[in-house]
């Protein structure tokens, strides 16, 4: 194991490509008077920022989190000068297994009256762990700095006291976010999944995931819905890792209806459900070719005003018709910043807080205010690379060896037009039931920056793109995602890139991809840097088994051959490219055991490998200290194994 030491004393790319995004989020007040935001500090902390927006003060810290453990998750205004904060941190418990834990907290903007919305228990001893910290499931803007919120209850052993609680399961409680007043709303049930409320303060649906004798998901979803009069629950729809039912997401109380989404010829399509008791379905939008994957909303409400998808790029249809040509108008209006987002409103949604970015620029917050018609630009996303020279994202295509032409995305360096000559990296994304998109992305555009081809491929195995491309998924069908990935690798050779100066670099799923491809084609990629990878299959199994996900995890890895096939540490010895792997000691995502095992495994069959372990971080690597770290050795690697110094 090695411990990490700053490498990164001349790679001035490595210092602003990996220090965290300047503004990690934003909220506006329900007046429009306050905006709220969250700047990284040193390590994973951050700190909570107001500003009133008239220019009257300067912005003020009002709440800060060190990072070691507690983090600052989001912060979102539940009244004109308060917000609620949610507060989460990974830690290790009992048997040394990291767990997530959260909270929430509501605080003033001046900073003061700070109150946990977390129910302490009763006078006995708790009968288990209590990880979840509840989540607010309506902002409920009619009711001054209250909210609805799911709560977790855990039951406790009574010790001559009748104050012990007894609830057990997740509830919905009301709460006075001031004086911690509250009202039981939905009593506390074993197995519930969520609570999906309608912005009026009212729960409409309710999913709970069955739970075997042993403790475990048995992998559906059952959900049930009330109609507008009544409190009695309905039977809506069982979901399955299959999605062939309607899987709920928000309500319109307004249309009585649930939004959601269903697979429709072997894609995710959005549907509408009436719940009036007659659940009419109707289909709002389906892709052609790629999957529905979410919807868009819009003020303290969560009104839902459209879907999203991503074709080559993030596209989004409206069903509110002034919202759609607002959106066409502000993509026209902000200068080559195409992609845009509403991220908050004020309650009348008459002032807009608008994310713009594009791939060669990482974003800037906009305010706009619909009736004066005024566009006014609030800050950069990041501010270290407010100057810098990023490089245009391509989308295209490149054949894989059975003919099925593979999307993909190709970033060459600033001023570059042809990956002929350079040093490439085939950059495999994680999940692997993700996808990777046009945009800004800071380990594509660094790479670039130091004169790298990066080509990014949705492989055969990743989402967005149906079930035909999906496949079982990218473990149980490894040898075509690998095989995807390993023709990226090829198409780059053909392009005129030198076979001698091609590597592989992938974080998560993409990890086990760059190191599985080394055990697959041992010639083709000669150097290998995987951050915080899967190794093994059958540990990636086994290390939820304390949790209750253990079997739905388990069929998605599934059995068979490809257990042993498919496992990198199991065939360390067929790597013959030098390897750098990165690993958080806390990832609760892949256990940090992967690299370690993996990092045993290569140093007994002698090959040129090193590891750095980062100490209390977690699967992301959140800390600026530690992306710059892993930035510049990864560069250094590089240019040693490839020969590039």
């Amino acid at each position: 194991m090695v411990l990490p030491s700053v490498a990164s004393a001349d790679n001035e790319e490595a210092k602003k490509f990996g220090a965290r995004a300047t503004i990690e989020h934003a909220s506006l007040s329900p007046d429009g008077a306050l905006l709220a935001y969250l700047q990284p500090t040193k390590g994973q902390g951050s700190g909570l920022y107001v500003v009133p927006l008239d220019g009257s003060a300067k912005p003020a810290l009002i709440l800060r989190a060190e990072g070691d453990p507690e983090r600052l998750g989001y912060c979102k205004w539940v009244a004109a000068a308060r917000l609620v904060c949610n507060v989460y941190g990974i830690t290790q418990i009992e048997g040394g297994h990291p767990a997530y834990i959260s909270r929430l907290i509501a605080v003033d903007a001046d900073g003061k009256n700070m109150k946990m919305l977390f129910d302490r228990g009763g006078a006995g001893q708790a009968l288990g762990y209590k990880l979840f910290g509840g989540r607010v499931i309506d902002w409920l803007p009619d009711e001054d700095g209250k909210v609805l919120m799911m709560r977790e209850f855990v039951p406790e052993t009574s010790t001559a006291t009748h104050l012990a609680q007894t609830d057990d399961g997740i509830g919905v409680v009301k709460v006075d976010t001031r004086n911690l007043s509250t009202t039981p709303v939905e009593r506390p049930k074993n197995a519930i999944a969520e609570f999906i409320a309608d912005g009026r303060g009212k729960v409409r649906i309710q999913g709970t995931t069955p739970i075997n004798a042993s403790g475990y998901q048995r992998g559906e979803t059952r959900y049930a819905y009330r109609t507008s009069d009544s409190r009695d629950w309905k039977p809506l729809s069982i979901v399955t890792e299959a999605e062939t039912s309607f899987n709920p997401y928000a309500v319109d109380p307004d249309l009585d209806v649930a939004y959601g989404l269903q697979k429709l010829d072997g894609r995710r399509a959005a549907y509408k459900v009436a719940l009036d008791g007659s659940l009419k379905q109707e289909l709002v939008f389906a892709h052609p070719d790629v999957d529905v994957d979410g919807f868009v909303h819009i003020g303290r409400r969560g009104r839902v005003i459209g879907v999203t998808y991503a074709t080559d790029r993030r596209e989004a249809l409206y069903f509110d018709p002034e919202l759609d040509k607002l959106a066409t108008s502000l993509a026209k209006a902000i200068p080559d910043l195409p992609l845009i987002r509403f991220v908050d409103s004020t309650v009348d949604e008459k002032k807009l807080l608008i994310w713009a970015g594009s791939d060669t620029n990482p974003g800037r917050y906009y305010l706009f205010d619909r009736v004066a018609k005024q566009l006014r630009p609030l800050f950069d996303a990041r501010a270290e690379l407010e100057n810098a020279q990023l490089a245009p994202v391509k989308a295209m295509t490149y054949r894989a060896a059975d003919g099925t032409m593979i999307p993909a995305y190709l970033t060459l360096p600033p001023g570059k037009t042809s990956a002929r000559g350079l040093p490439a990296l085939v950059l495999p994304h994680g999940g692997p039931e993700a996808r990777d998109e046009w945009g800004f992305d800071w380990l594509s555009q660094y790479f670039a920056a130091r004169g790298f081809a990066v080509l990014q491929p949705n492989f055969r195995g990743s989402a967005g793109y149906g079930d035909t491309w999906f496949r079982k998924n990218g473990f149980q069908n490894w040898k075509t995602a690998i095989g995807d990935i390993d023709d990226g690798g090829r198409w780059l050779i053909s392009e005129g890139v030198d076979p001698g100066k091609l590597a592989i670099l992938g974080w998560s799923y993409g990890g086990y991809a760059a190191l599985q491809s080394a055990v697959a084609e041992p010639g083709l990629f000669k150097a290998v840097i995987a951050v915080a990878p899967v190794t093994d299959l059958n540990m990636l199994k086994e290390e939820r088994q304390i949790w209750s996900d253990y079997r739905v995890v388990g069929a998605y890895v599934g059995d068979g051959p490809h257990i042993e096939q498919g496992s990198p540490a199991r065939h360390a010895g067929d790597i013959k490219a030098p390897v750098l792997m990165f690993h958080g000691s806390y990832d609760r995502n892949v256990g940090v055991y992967h690299s370690r095992v993996m990092a045993d495994r290569l140093k007994d069959a002698g090959a040129n490998s090193q590891y750095v372990e980062y100490p209390k971080l977690d699967h992301y690597l959140e800390d600026s200290d530690a992306r710059i770290d892993m930035l510049a050795r990864s560069d250094a690697f590089l240019r040693a194994s490839l020969g590039l110094n």
